[in-house]
Parts: structure tokens; C-alpha cells; sequence
């Protein structure tokens, strides 16, 4: 019920495709991520990753980032969606609004979000385009090229390490969240 609501919510609030697409990429990498590390919140962890950029065409963020992740949190409060967890790993997606890393949820969240973009621009670059299409070994040799998807997050994707999760074993298990659901991202 509350996933119905919470795409629901993405639709009425999101309407830049491809970030609809990169939220439920999200999701389904938090899913795998909660399986792993707390089986018993898949669903508030999928729920986050769904709705972490519900503020993209609501707030100027490319020109002030302290806005991203406030109005999503305001948002889903008026709606009565989610919960404080919830609310706190949406904020630790995005440093920029003053917010830390304080919990195994929010490590999470901070890793999951750059990773899928970072696995949708290598499925861009084969010649199908298709997310199957991509190696685990791709994506390793990916992250030492700096100049490929220079605007991804690195370090957040690394810092997936401090969970004792191997990057390789990250890059499979969001690789595999994403060839699940590779119609929905159209990949």
C-alpha cells in the first residue's frame, strides 16, 4: 500500500523522465541493499530510494544543492508517507544540505544513488545500450577511468566499503537490481 502511495507521489511530483527512471533504478538497488543488510526494512529502504529525488522539479537545486532533500522530507511529511529513518537517509543522499552520515540505512542511501547513473552511462556506451549488456568487470575498470562519467560520485560509491561490502560485490548486486527492472529503465 504505502509503494502504491509512494509512486503515486513520484508521478504527480516528478516529470523529468529520466529521473523517474534513475528513482526506481534507486529503489531497487536499496531492496538488494536491505536484503543484505537489514532484511527486516526492504520496504522503507526501497520506499527511500524511490522517492530520494521527489524535489528534482520542485526546488532550483542546480543552482543552490542545499535545497535537494529538504522539500522531498516536507513533501512526504504533508503526504504522510514514511518515516524519520526514511527521512534521514533521503537527507544523506546529498551532503550539500548539511546533513551526516550516521546510520548503516543512510551509508546506503549515499552509495545506491550515483552508482545506478554510473551503471546506466557504461549501458550507453555498448552498442545495444542494453543494462545486460554490462560486466561487474566493466564497471571496476569504469571507476578507475576518471574522465568516464566524471560527474559521478566516486567516493560515495566506494564508501559502500565502510558497510563491509566490497565495491566488486556492490557493483554486482546494483548491476543485478537494475537488470530486473530493465524495461521499466528502458534500458
Amino acid at each position: 500500500m504505502q509503494r502504491e502511495k509512494a509512486i503515486e507521489l513520484l508521478e504527480k511530483h516528478v516529470t523529468t523522465p529520466h529521473i523517474i527512471r534513475h528513482c526506481y533504478a534507486v529503489e531497487a538497488v536499496m531492496r538488494k541493499l536491505a536484503e543484505k543488510l537489514e532484511p527486516e526494512k526492504i520496504d522503507d529502504w526501497g520506499i527511500a530510494g524511490l522517492l530520494h529525488d521527489l524535489d528534482n522539479d520542485l526546488v532550483d537545486w542546480e543552482n543552490d544543492m542545499s535545497v535537494h532533500g529538504p522539500k522531498t522530507v516536507e513533501v512526504m511529511k504533508v503526504e504522510g508517507i514514511g518515516n524519520e529513518q526514511m527521512y534521514r537517509a533521503i537527507l544523506a543522499h546529498n551532503p550539500a544540505n548539511g546533513s551526516k552520515i550516521e546510520s548503516t540505512f543512510e551509508r546506503a542511501m549515499y552509495a545506491a544513488d550515483p552508482i545506478t547513473g554510473f551503471i546506466n552511462a557504461i549501458a550507453l556506451v555498448y552498442p545495444d545500450k542494453k543494462i545486460k549488456s554490462v560486466k561487474v568487470k566493466s564497471i571496476i575498470k569504469r571507476m578507475k577511468e576518471t574522465r568516464f562519467a566524471a560527474g559521478a560520485n566516486r567516493e560515495a560509491m566506494k564508501s559502500i566499503e565502510l558497510l563491509d561490502i566490497s565495491f566488486e560485490e556492490f557493483a554486482e548486486l546494483a548491476l543485478n537490481a537494475m537488470c530486473e527492472i530493465d524495461t521499466v529503465l528502458e534500458l
